[in-house]
């Protein structure tokens, strides 16, 4: 019996994935443990294994499709059987649809046609016919059910065809002209097709010339020698959305501070040393300022804390969630219950978290803005000396750390020399933190990097 094989759902989040790599074809006889495909969502990226020995006796995505979690990728079977989807399996007598005799009478219902197209009256097909329609571009165009069938099969957007059938109607040949002629598109290239202006051009960057979503436009935006247009990762969309939202959405403000980083840098240099010769952690200032952020988060509890509208999530535990630079954009994984861990176990644990968003296999629920109740995040290294941080909503606040700079300042003993101080960066949200309540925050977290110990 053939066994059809899921897209999973990854994190509660998670409602759809691209498949990026099929693995096997049509035929392939497969083992338990092998891997059938990869997907990825717009964050992490997976593999799914086979759970059974088998054939592969159906494949009902292609690469580069856009699948919703839980839907049918493939099935596997015996060698020569064929796969029937649950939907188009025949009905039992009891499920079957009443017969025209059997089915009421309805008030004003119209006149029927026979035929499997649309129902029409005296004035031409209605405009309720199935089929997509472009975002305020009229009426969809009529077409035949089997002319729909093999659109959607072969992703084809049927609602930018004219039809060469009756009253302007779309027939399978139009839909098989089009596919040979224009390229055939995958599943995700034929829905963007069908809600946007782009087009496609005549053929494509897929296997075999299929039409992928990066392709569209071909058709109707040309360039120039000064420029080019490329299309943008659905990270960078998710990124783009979730900073006009938290912007658009609350009230944010930001203050400044710097704290004398001498402390911090007599750590590090200590640990330095230690590994030289002992080996162990190799714990970095960013480590050393999560870990006095944490300590400040504990005595100010009022700031780790979600706003929820009507109310405020205050934890009493610190879900630190840490900013990542990866190669697909900026991710931002939540640590969870990060003040229970030492400066050794804090600093492992954010590196395998750092690790885990650029090799793409981080768990989607840590990525979630619920995930953190605070976030750092630190531009020190790329010379920054100081920015304004964009809270990740629901969050109440973020910390930007900046780039250590050398300052006039008392050096002790009445001597006046250049210190070394480090640029702290709140945003905080003022629905929630008043100014001042916001700057004794800034200032405690100060006190804690200047103050800072480990053992």
């Amino acid at each position: 019996m053939a066994t059809p094989v899921i897209l999973p759902r990854q994190g509660q989040s998670v409602e759809s994935c691209i498949i990026t790599e099929l693995l096997v074809k049509k035929g392939d006889s497969i083992k338990s443990g092998d891997v059938l495909f990869k997907y990825e969502t717009d964050k992490a990226a997976f593999e799914l294994e086979a759970e059974q020995d088998g054939c592969i006796i159906e494949i009902l995505v292609e690469e580069g499709d856009e699948v919703p979690v839980l839907a049918t990728i493939l099935a596997i079977g015996n060698p020569g059987e064929k796969y029937v989807p649950e939907d188009q399996k025949p009905k039992t007598k009891d499920q079957r649809p009443a017969t025209k005799d059997q089915r009421p009478a309805t008030k004003d219902s119209g006149p029927r046609t026979t035929g499997p197209g649309p129902r029409t009256t005296d004035h031409g097909p209605r405009t309720t016919d199935p089929g997509p329609r472009t975002p305020d571009h009229g009426p969809r165009p009529p077409i035949s059910p089997r002319a729909k069938n093999l659109a959607l099969k072969i992703g084809v957007p049927f609602s930018r065809i004219s039809g060469s059938g009756p009253d302007g109607r779309i027939i399978e040949r139009d839909i098989e002209a089009y596919a040979k002629d224009g390229g055939r598109l995958t599943s995700l290239a034929s829905a963007k097709s069908t809600q946007t202006e782009l087009l496609p051009g005549p053929s494509g960057n897929g296997l075999g010339g299929r039409i992928l979503d990066t392709d569209l436009g071909a058709g109707t935006i040309g360039t120039g020698s000064d420029s080019s247009i490329s299309k943008i990762s659905n990270i960078r969309k998710i990124i783009a959305q979730n900073m006009h939202a938290s912007l658009q959405n609350s009230a944010q403000l930001t203050h400044h501070m710097s704290a004398d980083a001498r402390a911090i840098l007599g750590i590090r240099k200590v640990v330095k040393q230690k590994l030289e010769t002992e080996g162990g952690e190799n714990i970095t200032l960013n480590d050393l300022v999560c870990y006095s952020v944490i300590k400040a988060l504990k005595n100010m509890p009022e700031i780790n804390s979600h706003f929820l509208g009507d109310s405020i999530k205050t934890f009493n535990k610190v879900h630190l969630g840490i900013a990542v630079d990866t190669d697909r954009g900026l991710m931002v994984p939540a640590l969870r219950n990060a003040d229970d861990m030492t400066i050794d176990q804090l600093s492992k644990e954010l590196k395998n978290l750092a690790n885990s968003c650029k090799n793409g296999n981080v768990d989607p629920d840590l990525l979630t803005p619920t995930a953190a109740s605070f976030t750092v995040s630190n531009l020190g290294a790329f010379g920054v000396e100081m920015f304004t941080p964009v809270i990740n909503l629901p969050q109440s606040g973020i910390l930007g750390v900046n780039t250590i700079i050398q300052r006039p300042g008392d050096a002790g003993n009445g001597i006046i020399g250049f210190i070394p101080y480090i640029g702290l960066s709140l945003t905080y949200d003022h629905r929630v933190i008043d100014g001042a309540p916001a700057s004794a925050f800034l200032r405690e977290i100060k006190t804690q990097i200047e103050n800072l110990t480990i053992n």
